[in-house]
């Protein structure tokens, strides 16, 4: 099979789909990868690296496009990229569909297979390519928000450590999952008073376990989320629904009940957030103001650490991206049952519920699960 990687053209989007080991073992299981120039730059992973693990490099975007039957990115495709698609063409790629109809509708004019890392899932329900990157942004989430803070970007002027004299920062995460779960851990381990708050009571009895009771834990309702939010410094927004759009759980009438310089990270931003004043901004622009609330809504948060992120995306994709190159990606999915419900688009159908009742489009079954 030839596997195409072209370089990311989000806005400072610096990740690779894709690192010269995996290069290695793909052309030594015997297929072709053709690597954009540069496509590596932004992960400090050089051209030269790529060659010597075997990769083909290509001038540009359209040589790869055109000469691939899989194409790895790491973010959805954008404006320019849509021409260069081809009828069955395979693009596995977080894709977050739900969060974007004009994505959706364009994508399946182009009658990809469009594979979205966000919905590969589990038996048990967990998300193996979101994890990595949930892990990263969880974590950065905190640091983001300790930014936002700062009296130069509108926030309150409070450091979420506290210092001698002066009380921590109130850090409230809405989901407990592992995004959220990994804000609290940060959060937690820099001294800030931190309530999580979720609809599963295994995952805050977990969290509570493992802080030693340094986190208090409450079941989500609105109720509970607008007291616990009003005197916040700092809000974390960490929920998912697979393939579907997030829950708007902070309202603009919460919002306004906050504290003026109080901050709000929504991690969640991915798939349209989960606080109803969201929209997404870049790492060059990153923050808003909205009712005096200081809004961090970055969507590609991981970019930010691009090395790390590339190697620990990469090692989670691999295994799947070496199974559809050995076996074509519908044996791979009828053989993989995870792999199949990353499945999303195919033919210029959605077979992803969570995509169509997003939008209220029709779907039909996915052909592999």
């Amino acid at each position: 099979m030839i596997i195409g990687v072209p370089k990311e053209i989000k806005t400072a989007e610096k990740r690779v789909a894709v690192t010269p080991q995996g290069v290695d073992a793909l052309v030594s299981h015997g297929h072709r990868v053709l690597v954009e120039k540069g496509a590596g730059q932004g992960s400090g992973i050089s051209d030269q690296e790529y060659t010597t693990a075997g990769a083909t490099l290509v001038e540009t975007a359209q040589a790869v496009w055109s000469g691939a039957d899989l194409v790895l990115k790491v973010k959805e495709p954008l404006g320019p990229e849509f021409s260069l698609m081809r009828p069955g063409q395979i693009v596995f790629t977080y894709l977050h569909l739900a969060a974007d109809r004009v994505l959706t509708e364009k994508l399946l004019e182009q009658r990809i297979v469009g594979i979205g890392y966000e919905t590969v899932q589990d038996h048990d329900g967990s998300l193996p390519l979101l994890r990595p990157m949930s892990v990263i942004a969880g974590r950065a989430s905190i640091f983001a928000g300790s930014k936002c803070l700062e009296s130069q970007y509108g926030g309150r002027g409070v450091l979420l450590t506290g210092a001698s004299g002066v009380p921590p920062a109130k850090v409230v995460i809405l989901g407990a999952g592992v995004a959220g779960a990994n804000a609290c851990k940060v959060a937690v381990g820099i001294g800030a008073r931190v309530s999580i708050l979720d609809i599963q009571p295994e995952r805050l009895s977990y969290l509570h376990d493992i802080t030693q009771g340094h986190v208090s834990t409450f079941i989500s309702s609105p109720m509970t989320i607008s007291e616990e939010i009003t005197d916040a410094d700092l809000v974390i927004g960490s929920v998912l629904i697979p393939g579907a759009q997030a829950p708007k759980l902070v309202t603009r009438q919460m919002l306004k009940r906050m504290r003026t310089g109080s901050a709000i990270v929504d991690i969640s931003v991915d798939q349209g957030g989960c606080c109803e004043t969201t929209r997404p901004t870049t790492h060059d622009n990153p923050t808003y103001i909205e009712e005096g609330v200081v809004h961090y809504c970055v969507a590609n948060m991981p970019g930010a650490f691009p090395r790390t992120s590339t190697f620990a995306l990469t090692n989670a994709t691999f295994p799947y991206v070496l199974q559809m190159a050995e076996k074509g990606y519908e044996r791979a999915m009828r053989e993989n049952e995870a792999l199949s419900k990353g499945l999303n688009l195919i033919d210029g159908q959605v077979v992803h519920e969570g995509v169509a009742t997003s939008f209220g489009i029709p779907y039909i079954k996915n052909p592999f699960s």
